[in-house]
């Protein structure tokens, strides 16, 4: 089984649900759950927020934090995640911002930096890897971490 398959049967068999908040994935996440029949049950939606100001304007990402610490950020992950699961009414949210490539990076924020944020009933945690790679394969990689985040997660939260 898959870890969308796998992820899909924990949630319904735990009765929860799950959205997504992409930006360098460009809704990935979301399409490998919805692949997965039977997804509908568990998965409300996502929101693909490419732009600061969807991430501002939905999700509810302060602008202060994206002026300041910026979008690939673990204070912007935290602000998705926790906008996605309020937007969407679900019991978790995974969201992801990053440097896909192959520009856009720097020093500080190379190209394959991914934060993840997962909000849960327990709150929201944040947590970043670098992915090796040209673009298509850092955001292959980055949807199956977010994917294992939200599987993990369910795993322990669930009823």
């Amino acid at each position: 089984m898959t870890t969308a398959e796998i992820l899909v049967q924990v949630l319904k068999e735990k009765n929860m649900t799950c959205a997504t908040a992409e930006s360098c994935t460009g809704g990935g996440v979301g399409y490998t759950i919805t692949g997965v029949s039977g997804a509908s049950a568990v998965f409300w939606g996502g929101v693909i927020s490419y732009d600061n100001s969807v991430k501002r304007d939905l999700l509810g990402v302060p602008e202060e934090v994206l002026l300041t610490k910026g979008a690939v950020s673990p204070e912007c992950a935290a602000a998705m995640a926790e906008g996605a699961r309020r937007l969407l009414k679900t019991d978790f949210a995974v969201s992801l911002t990053g440097v896909a490539g192959p520009g856009g990076g720097s020093a500080e924020k190379p190209v394959g930096l991914v934060w993840f944020g997962l909000s849960s009933p327990s709150g929201v945690v944040t947590e970043n890897k670098i992915f090796p790679g040209d673009r298509e394969a850092v955001r292959t990689a980055a949807i199956e971490y977010a994917l294992n985040l939200l599987l993990n997660s369910a795993r322990r939260e669930g009823n």
